[in-house]
């Protein structure tokens, strides 16, 4: 694996309608009751499944801000065997998790959607469905541009 100091292309500039829009759409989940640690752990989780390195430091970063504690950041791996998530949290990890390896196939998901629906409302779960999506996309492109990232410490 090469990195890089610089992302591939300039995909930002190259194209910055379609960039723009998925801002946008970003901000509209920041007036979501899921709340911004939710989304965040879910963001943080999924560039963790898709190795993107960029959005796992950026999310990270996002976490921090937040308050959030190390030991859930570094036990978000093993979120399943780390009792250090509300159940809540644990439902939407699994239907992240759920929504990120389609490619694993769909065997469970009407499990986990029926524990996402105990803990979730109709418009909750579309809104985390969408975050899910957002992240996936955001962490495509990453990887795809190999966006490089910052040479700088989390505190």
């Amino acid at each position: 694996m090469t990195l890089h100091a610089q992302p591939r292309l300039s995909w930002m500039r190259i194209a910055p309608r379609p960039y723009q829009a998925m801002i946008a759409a970003g901000a509209t989940l920041a007036e979501s009751s899921l709340g911004p640690v939710l989304i965040e752990l879910v963001k943080t989780r999924v560039s963790q499944i898709n190795g993107c390195a960029f959005c796992l430091d950026m999310h990270v970063r996002d976490l921090r801000k937040l308050g959030e504690l190390w030991q859930r950041i570094n036990s978000l791996a093993t979120w399943r065997d780390a009792r250090l998530y509300t159940e809540r949290e644990r439902a939407a990890l699994a239907w992240a998790e759920a929504l990120t390896r389609l490619p694993d196939g769909h065997a469970g998901h009407d499990e986990v959607f029926d524990h996402l629906r105990a803990h979730f409302s109709e418009q909750e779960i579309v809104e985390l469905s969408w975050a899910i999506a957002q992240i996936n996309a955001w962490n495509r492109m990453a990887v795809g541009m190999s966006a490089p990232v910052p040479a700088q410490d989390i505190a």
